[in-house]
């Protein structure tokens, strides 16, 4: 899997160390303490909160399962409201429905934190009215927990932007410079500052480094995503953001979310096979698109195998933009493929918001103004 800048992705490794030489969090700006502090944004996935795991959730209220936002802030809300889980104030009001997120909120668009705060919120006011928010990781929160920032958006930076950004990214500048110039004299070399700058504030924007700190293990929304699954089973159906394929599948449900979160921990982009890991695996749950006609495109015998493999009768995915940009029943409606480019514009030209209810056996689209069975037909 190539990545944009391989010295882009050195730097984010060592961006955290940095702050830690620098003096840790006791040396930052008054306006990075908060920012440091463990966010206490209350109860955690549905899952947890009912003393279950994200693989044995069973509920009788409707299910409503929405795909991919990519900072799409206006157009998830939209079709929230128009599946009736919110109000105009952005409050639940879905009494005992379950609301799943299939991941990748993030990215690409420019409002990405406006959409996990309105999901953090959600989690806790849900719970109150019998139902449930049951957010799932997708490759795009994965990416940022690990300092892979190629498809942020140059705008987004400034929902992070604070009062000390120029100081602290120079800090971290100045730290580079002795270190790069060290190792240059080191192999004998020269060190060509005025270059290095260039590319520094290229591959640095204003606002970047207090996102990576907020996505770290101590940051606002790094604690909070760490807390949460990447598949979950409700009612025996899997929902997942990209796949698996067989082999990854083979883990189960329970075992793929054990194995995430330790790699989440522990794998590292600098590590020369980070690509073996689960994260990172075009097989693995997070990149997977074979199951809806990506390439290569599971058989019908691979998807009773991954869903045998999962004790699932049917499984829901997003990752994979719909061509028709609607959603999709595959595999004689065992695969529904949710993800139908919400973001649209120049990146998903086309693409609409749209959620897929589950009640019974009835698998309906929800979009804005309208409503069509999936599945059965």
């Amino acid at each position: 899997m190539a990545f944009h800048r391989v010295a882009l992705r050195a730097v984010w490794a060592v961006v955290l160390v940095v702050l830690v030489v620098l003096g840790g969090s006791a040396a930052l700006p008054a306006s990075f303490a908060a920012v440091l502090r463990t966010s206490s944004s209350g109860a955690g996935p549905i899952g947890q909160s009912r003393g279950l795991t994200a693989c044995d959730i069973t509920t009788t209220g409707r299910i409503v399962a929405v795909g991919d936002v990519h900072g799409a802030f206006d157009t998830y809300v939209a079709i929230l409201r128009e599946a009736q889980l919110i109000d105009s104030r952005r409050r639940w009001i879905g009494g005992n429905a379950l609301l799943i997120q299939l991941g990748d909120v993030l990215d690409r668009g420019t409002e990405s934190r406006q959409v996990l705060d309105l999901i953090r919120r959600l989690e806790t006011e849900a719970p109150k009215a019998g139902g449930g928010v049951l957010f799932l990781l997708g490759n795009h929160e994965v990416m940022r927990m690990q300092g892979d920032f190629r498809d942020v958006h140059p705008d987004e930076y400034k929902a992070f932007l604070s009062r000390d950004a120029e100081p602290l990214r120079e800090r971290l500048y100045e730290h580079l410079v002795a270190q790069g110039s060290a190792t240059a004299r080191a192999k004998g070399e020269k060190f060509d500052e005025r270059d290095f700058r260039k590319k520094f504030l290229a591959d640095i924007p204003l606002g970047s480094v207090e996102m990576q700190i907020a996505f770290s293990e101590s940051g606002e929304y790094g604690p909070w995503l760490r807390g949460h699954e990447v598949m979950a089973r409700v009612n025996g159906i899997a929902f997942v953001h990209g796949g698996p394929g067989v082999r990854a599948a083979a883990a189960g449900c329970a075992g793929t979310n054990a194995r995430i979160r330790t790699e989440i921990k522990t794998v590292k982009l600098t590590d020369p096979d980070y690509a073996d890991s689960l994260i990172w695996s075009p097989e693995g749950p997070l990149w997977h698109r074979g199951l809806v006609g990506g390439s290569p495109a599971s058989t019908g015998e691979e998807v009773t195998a991954v869903l045998k493999a999962l004790d699932a009768s049917r499984i829901v995915v997003g990752h994979t933009v719909s061509p028709t940009k609607s959603i999709v029943a595959h595999h004689n409606g065992r695969v529904f493929q949710i993800d139908t480019g919400m973001l649209g514009g120049a990146t998903y030209p086309g693409g609409v918001p749209s959620a897929l209810e589950i009640q019974g056996g009835t698998f309906l689209a929800i979009y804005q103004g309208k409503r069509e069975v999936v599945f059965p037909k």
